[in-house]
C-alpha cells in the first residue's frame, strides 16, 4: 500500500489529503441540518469533484511543463477553463435536478482552495508517509553580474 501512495506526486498527495480532511470537517455540522442526506450528498459530490479537479490540475501542469512557453500558457489556460466549466456544470446539474444541496456541493468544491491553505497540516502527514524531502543543493548566482 505504501508503494502505491509514494508513487503519487507528493504535492498532489498533500492536496488530496487536505481535500479529504476538509470534507470530514464539513461533515460534522450535518447534525444541525434539516436535510441531512441532501447536505451530505452535495458535500461529497463537491469533494469528489474537487479531488478530480486537483488531479486534472496536476496532470495538465505536468503535461504543460514539456511544452514551449507559448504552447504551455495556452494549454494551461485551456485546461483551467475546462476545469471551471466542469465545476459549473456539476453545481448547475445539482441545482437543476434537486438531488442534493448545491451550496454544500460548492463548499465541497471549495475544499480545493481550503486544502491549499491547510498545507501546514497536510505537510506533516506527507512527511510521516514519504519522509523528509531531500532537495538538490541550490546553485548560487554570480554576484554583481560576474560570469562563472
Amino acid at each position: 500500500m505504501k508503494e502505491k501512495i509514494t508513487a503519487v506526486n507528493r504535492t498532489l498527495f498533500e492536496l488530496e489529503t487536505g481535500i479529504l480532511l476538509f470534507g470530514i470537517l464539513c461533515q460534522i455540522p450535518v447534525i444541525w441540518v434539516k436535510d441531512k442526506a441532501g447536505y451530505s450528498l452535495g458535500l461529497w459530490i463537491g469533494i469528489v469533484t474537487a479531488a478530480l479537479g486537483a488531479f486534472h490540475m496536476w496532470w495538465s501542469l505536468d503535461r504543460a511543463l514539456e511544452l514551449p512557453e507559448k504552447a504551455a500558457v495556452r494549454s494551461m489556460s485551456t485546461h483551467n477553463v475546462i476545469r471551471y466549466l466542469v465545476f459549473v456544470v456539476v453545481i448547475g446539474g445539482i441545482a437543476v435536478s434537486g438531488i442534493a444541496n448545491p451550496l454544500s456541493a460548492f463548499l465541497g468544491i471549495m475544499s480545493l482552495k481550503a486544502s491549499a491553505y491547510m498545507h501546514f497540516i497536510t505537510r506533516r502527514i506527507s512527511v510521516k508517509i514519504y519522509g523528509e524531502e531531500v532537495l538538490p543543493p541550490l546553485t548560487e548566482e554570480p554576484a554583481d553580474g560576474q560570469d562563472r
